[in-house]
C-alpha cells in the first residue's frame, strides 16, 4: 500500500498532518511516539517580531464548531529558532514552518530567517488570518498573493504552500495567482470570519469582536472549495477545515486534495489525526487500494 504524497520535492510518508495553531508548542505532544507516525507537523505561525495576541476571549464554541480569536501569537522568529525549533526537529517528523508578514518585506525576512535554520522541510504563508486588525488580507487579492508567493519562492530553499482565505468571491482565483508565481502547493480552507453576541450584555463574545469559525459546520463549504480549486491547478491542495474522523478526510481526498490537515478535532481528541491516518488505510484495504493516488480527485459528477 503506497500512501505517499509529494508536496513540490518534499516527499512525505502518508498524507496526514496537523493544522498550524491546533498543536500550538506542547511539546508534551510531540513527545508521543504516534505524533512521529505524522505525514508532517505544521507548528503554531511564526511572526517576525513576537505577538501576545489578541484580548481575552479568544475561544467560543458554537454549534458544530468553535470560533477563535486567538491573534498569532507567538514569540517571534528568533525564539522560536532558538527555543523551539530544535525540539521539534528532534521528533524526526518533517517540519512545514507557517510564517506571517505583515509587508512583503517581513514574508522575505522570515523566509531568509528559516533559509539559514537547519530541520525546515516546508514554508506556508499564511495569507488568510482573519483575526489581524487589516482590512484586506493578502489572500483575498490575486495581485498581492501572486506578489508575496514570488518574492517568497525566489527565495526559499523549501517548498512554499500558500495557505488561503474561504472569505473571498471565487478561492480558485487566488489559487491561481498563486500557481502562477510559483507556489509548490494550496493550503485550504482557512477560518471564515464570524461573530457571536452575547444576548445579556449585547456585546461579541470575543474580546477581538469578531473570529475564525472553524468545525465540522464548515466542512460542506471547505469540500466544495477544494473540489473547485482542484479544478483550476494542478500543484497539490492541503485540505481542512472540520476534519474529524477518516470520513471527513477521504472526502477531501477524493475531492482533489493531495494532504489533508486536522484542526480543531484535536482540541477535543489530540489522537484525531492518528485515528484519521489509520482509517484512510482501513479504507484502502477494504476498497483494495493499492495507492493513495486512485483516490486523489477520484470524485464521479452526476450525469
Amino acid at each position: 500500500m503506497n500512501i505517499s504524497v509529494n508536496i513540490g520535492s518534499l516527499k512525505l510518508t502518508n498524507p496526514v498532518t496537523v493544522a498550524s495553531g491546533t498543536f500550538g508548542h506542547a511539546e508534551k505532544y510531540y513527545d508521543l511516539e504516534e505524533v512521529k507516525m505524522l505525514g508532517a507537523i505544521v507548528p503554531k505561525t511564526v511572526t517576525l517580531l513576537p505577538r501576545v495576541g489578541n484580548p481575552p476571549h479568544r475561544i467560543a464554541e458554537t454549534p458544530s464548531g468553535m470560533l477563535n480569536a486567538i491573534g498569532i501569537e507567538n514569540p517571534g522568529v528568533d525564539e522560536f529558532i532558538e527555543k523551539k525549533l530544535p525540539a521539534l526537529r528532534r521528533i524526526g517528523v518533517p517540519l512545514i514552518i507557517s510564517i506571517l508578514g505583515h509587508t512583503d518585506e517581513e514574508f522575505v525576512a522570515l523566509t531568509e530567517k528559516f533559509n539559514q535554520a537547519s530541520g525546515v522541510s516546508a514554508l506556508e504563508l499564511n495569507l488568510s488570518c482573519p483575526n489581524l486588525k487589516q482590512e484586506v488580507l493578502v489572500a483575498q487579492d490575486p495581485e498581492a498573493t501572486f506578489r508575496v508567493v514570488q518574492k517568497v519562492k525566489s527565495i526559499s530553499k523549501v517548498p512554499v504552500i500558500a495557505k488561503l482565505s474561504p472569505n473571498v468571491t471565487d478561492i480558485s482565483v487566488i489559487a491561481e495567482a498563486a500557481e502562477k508565481a510559483g507556489a509548490d502547493a494550496v493550503s485550504l480552507i482557512n477560518t471564515f470570519t464570524a461573530l457571536a453576541i452575547n444576548i445579556k450584555t449585547r456585546k461579541s463574545i470575543l474580546g477581538n469582536f469578531t473570529g475564525g469559525l472553524s468545525g465540522p459546520a464548515i466542512r460542506p463549504i471547505a469540500v466544495y472549495m477544494v473540489y473547485q480549486v482542484a479544478q483550476k491547478v494542478k500543484i497539490p491542495i492541503v485540505a481542512m477545515g472540520g476534519i474529524m474522523n477518516a470520513k471527513d478526510a477521504l472526502e477531501f481526498l477524493i475531492a482533489g486534495a493531495t494532504m489533508v490537515a486536522v484542526g480543531t478535532a484535536n482540541f477535543i481528541n489530540p489522537r484525531a489525526p492518528l485515528e484519521v491516518l489509520n482509517g484512510i488505510k482501513e479504507y484502502m484495504r477494504e476498497n483494495k487500494i493499492g495507492d493513495i493516488r486512485e483516490i486523489i480527485g477520484s470524485i464521479k459528477e452526476k450525469g
